[in-house]
């Protein structure tokens, strides 16, 4: 069970980095790229644990994944955005945030329950 609590402090971290940037965005900023490739990292991260998790087999947190997946795959489309110059949309920027704190508190209760 330790892979799924680092995995959970992975995403943790990437959440307390992505609120930060979510205020850049928000307020029309730049944002800081090397906050940017800490953050996806960090993800991306808690990802690959919480697949070797669930590759692990018993009951899983399969509904965390798909939202952290689709988290990420929206994070990809807004680095794209941000390094070519063109503003982020905030909405996708906010579902970007509310989808991976959904698949966190998921998480969490998950971990906290089994």
């Amino acid at each position: 069970m330790t892979t799924i609590y680092i995995a959970i402090g992975f995403f943790a971290l990437a959440a307390l980095l992505g609120m930060y940037l979510l205020s850049f965005v928000l307020r029309g900023k730049e944002t800081p790229k090397a906050i940017v490739f800490t953050h996806g990292p960090l993800a991306a991260i808690g990802i690959i644990l919480l697949i070797v998790y669930i590759l692990k087999g018993g009951p899983n947190p399969w509904e965390s994944l798909v939202l952290f997946v689709l988290a990420a795959l929206g994070g990809i489309y807004m680095v794209f955005r941000d390094l070519t110059g063109k503003p982020i949309p905030r909405l996708l920027a906010v579902g970007h945030g509310l989808l991976a704190v959904t698949g966190f508190v998921l998480l969490l209760v998950f971990a906290l329950n089994g």
